[in-house]
Parts: structure tokens; sequence; C-alpha cells
């Protein structure tokens, strides 16, 4: 049970929050636990779309964003993420069950996305102080300094989901996934 109050339905929001909400249910079919609980905070909700949407736009093909969310919901021990991002890997991204499986652990199947997931859990891990061969590996690997800033900014993103998440308690109203551990 979540250590907030959860609105219901999109009507029992703060009325600030609540085309917001519907705007989430024209894009997913539905508001998830974590948009529910957000809206709480209309500019809260505001702000986490309007990043997410913005990166939704950018370089980094659908595959790649989810392959980091998983990476870092794993380094931060959050069950929500962790089972959000495993069904939108396989549903939307189409993620099999190996390369969920190699991305968890911080890595990818693919050498270019390997690259670029192995970058992403660096900046999680060092908190942002990776190496000069860090960065220059995903340089090495074909990423321009745009997708480069891309990846930060998802890593961001994804930590602010997980702690958001791991502080609330958010149910998790996807198949559950639970964490191996937190980093």
């Amino acid at each position: 049970m979540p250590r907030i109050s959860q609105p219901a339905t999109i009507a029992d929001a703060p009325a600030a929050s609540r085309p917001l909400l519907e705007t989430v249910v024209s894009q997913l079919g539905s508001a998830p636990n974590l948009f529910r609980l957000v809206a709480a905070s209309p500019q809260a909700l505001e702000g986490y779309l309007a990043l997410s949407g913005a990166l939704g736009k950018g370089a980094l093909p659908a595959q790649t964003r989810e392959r980091i969310a998983l990476a870092i919901a794993e380094i931060n021990g959050c069950a929500y993420c962790l089972s959000a991002h495993t069904y939108l890997g396989k549903t939307l991204a189409k993620l099999d069950d190996a390369e969920i499986a190699a991305n968890r652990s911080g890595a990818s199947n693919d050498p270019k996305a390997d690259a670029a997931i192995r970058f992403a859990a660096n900046v999680a891990r060092s908190r942002g102080h990776v190496s000069d061969a860090d960065f220059a590996a995903v340089k090495q690997a074909g990423y321009t300094d745009a997708q480069i800033i891309e990846i930060v900014q998802h890593v961001a993103l994804n930590i602010w989901t997980n702690m958001f998440n791991n502080v609330f308690q958010t149910d998790i109203d996807f198949p559950v996934v639970d964490a191996r551990q937190a980093a």
C-alpha cells in the first residue's frame, strides 16, 4: 500500500492533474499507479511528463531507452520500474528475455546498445563520476554528443522514478518482477 493517498479515479485527482492524467490514458490506455501518485503534485506530474515526452522524441531508439530503464531500476532496487519496464520492454520495444536479463545486469546482447547500457549503469553507480575510459567507450561505439546527453538524462529520469516508487511504495500494477538487489 502506498505511503500517500492515490486517487482511485482521474476525477479524484487534483483538478490541475486531471487533463495530464487524461493524456496519459490516451497514450497508454490507462493511468498506471506511478502517474496517479505523482498527480498529487500537478507540477511534478507536468514536469515528469514533459521530460519523458521530450526524451521520447530524442535520438535514442525505444529499445535503448527501455534497456537503460531496466539497468537503472535494477541498480536502484525498484521493483515497480522493473515490472513496468519489463512489460514495456517485451510488449513495445520487443526485447526478448535474454536481452532483458542482460539489461538488468547493466549490459546488452547488441554490441552498440551494450556500450550505451554499460555507460548508463556506470553513470548511475558512479553518480556521474565516470572515467575517461567509460566516456571514450560510448563515443567509440558511435554515440554522438547529443545521444550521450540523452543517455545521461534517461539515467536521471529513471533514478527519479525509482526513488519516487521506492519512497512512496507504489503498488505494482504490472506483472511483478522483483529486483535482485540494490547496488
